[in-house]
Formats: structure tokens, C-alpha cells, sequence
């Protein structure tokens, strides 16, 4: 059985913790994913194995934590995460997140700026509530939005569509990253990313790349790498990632 921690809006959020060294490594799911999925599990038993500290958890709406999925926006989510990075976390923290999870990580890390020390982003999704929106949904699907305020997205990944809805795409207009100039976050970062990634596209990563800067930065692709990374060999050199970045945390 999970643990919860009571949000400021009366939300159970779940998380599992396993105590060990630092830094703690959280991760980060991806939109609609969980915290049994197979990336979340497979970091879990490495950090085990190594007597590192490690918490996974779910969003509002997604998995164990209370909600409706169609309720969430990404504030909600970026809170949810914040409340276990504050109330559970030890600093240093070394965020991990996979798709959405990694846009979720840099914002968590804009936020608490003195607890997250590094980050692994993997597959990364900044700002991709405006992807949909420009990008993906055709003008038939923007007139229903704003005509109804949703939308039901088919999606390979589960047998019902998806329900997007008007108040997430405002609201991750508050949060977007790829707009700026430049992102200073001041702490080491690794990207990786597919090159056969359908869903979210590489050049994401090398925009998150171009705007955090070589010097706090590493980009890695994988030429025949898909979305989930979720193959032993993507596994393992995203393990390697996150030691590498642990031990720069270790170093400063």
C-alpha cells in the first residue's frame, strides 16, 4: 500500500519512499502515466541495489492519488510535486521525469531552487499543452474545444480517448519554458531523447538544450530510440545517466 500526503485542496496524493543515501531521486511520471510503470520500477530496484534514497509518486487524477484525471492541470500536478519534494524529499534532490515528468522537473526546479540539485529528463515535454493545441488537434477539434471546452483524444497507448480539456491548455500557457531566452536553473542537467520518438519530437530536447547551455548540460540521443525508452539498453544508459548526474551533485 502507497502512503499519501493530504494536499492544500484536500487531495490524497500517493508516493512510496525508500530511505537510503543522497541524493534523493524522485521521479517524475509522464501525462496520464503512474508510478507502477516499468521506467518508475526499474529505477527503483537500481536505487535499491545501491542503498540510494528514491520516491516515486502519482499526480491528482493519475494512478493511486484521489481525482478525476480530466480535473488536473499542470499547477495541480506541479504542486502535487512540490508537496512531496517539501514533505518527503531530503535535499539534495535529483529530479527524473519522463515526458510531461520532465517538463514537470524544471519547473519544480525553477521553484525550489535550494533542494533540486540536478535533473534527468527523459523524452522531455515542456510546453506540450500548446503543442496540442497549435500542433495536433485540427480545426474541426479547435472549434469543439472552444465550443465545449473539451476534447476526447484517441490515443495508442489505452483502449478510451483521452479528455483534453480547455482549462489545461490555458493553464500550461502560464507555465511555458521554450519561449524564454535562456534557462538558467544552475544546476547539472542530462536530456535524453529518441530520435524515432512519435509523440514528443526530438527537437524538444535540443531546444531544452540550446536554452540551458552546454556548460550545465548534456544532450544524448538515441538513433533508434521511441518514446518510452522503456528497452533494457534505453534503461540502463538512463541509470548511467542519473549516476553521472548524481555525482556531479556529490562533487559540488
Amino acid at each position: 500500500m502507497p502512503n499519501f500526503l493530504k494536499s492544500s485542496d484536500n487531495h490524497n496524493i500517493a508516493y512510496e519512499h525508500l530511505p537510503g543515501s543522497l541524493p534523493t531521486i524522485i521521479f517524475f511520471p509522464g501525462f496520464f502515466s503512474n508510478m507502477e510503470g516499468a521506467k518508475a520500477r526499474f529505477f527503483e530496484d537500481k536505487c535499491r541495489n545501491r542503498g540510494q534514497a528514491y520516491i516515486r509518486f502519482d499526480y491528482r487524477g493519475h494512478g493511486a492519488s484521489d481525482g478525476r484525471f480530466e480535473d488536473g492541470t499542470i499547477t495541480d500536478w506541479l504542486n502535487d510535486a512540490l508537496l512531496v519534494i517539501d514533505k518527503v524529499a531530503e535535499a539534495p534532490v535529483l529530479a527524473v521525469g519522463s515526458s510531461m515528468g520532465g517538463w514537470l522537473a524544471l519547473l519544480a526546479a525553477l521553484k525550489r531552487p535550494g533542494k533540486i540539485g540536478g535533473l534527468v529528463g527523459i523524452a522531455s515535454s515542456p510546453d506540450f499543452t500548446k503543442s496540442i493545441y497549435e500542433e495536433r488537434m485540427s480545426d474541426e477539434q479547435r472549434a469543439l474545444m472552444d465550443q465545449q471546452g473539451f476534447i476526447l483524444s484517441p490515443s495508442e497507448y489505452r483502449e478510451k480517448p483521452v479528455k483534453i480539456t480547455r482549462r489545461l491548455l490555458d493553464d500550461g500557457n502560464r507555465h511555458l519554458l521554450l519561449n524564454r531566452q535562456s534557462l538558467d536553473i544552475g544546476i547539472p542537467v542530462c536530456l535524453v531523447h529518441g530520435k524515432k520518438d512519435a509523440d514528443v519530437p526530438w527537437q524538444k530536447s535540443q531546444k531544452l538544450y540550446d536554452l540551458i547551455g552546454k556548460d550545465q548540460c548534456e544532450l544524448i540521443f538515441i538513433p533508434d530510440g521511441e518514446h518510452r525508452l522503456s528497452r533494457l539498453q534505453d534503461l540502463e544508459l538512463l541509470d548511467k545517466c542519473i549516476q553521472k548526474v548524481r555525482s556531479e551533485i556529490l562533487a559540488e
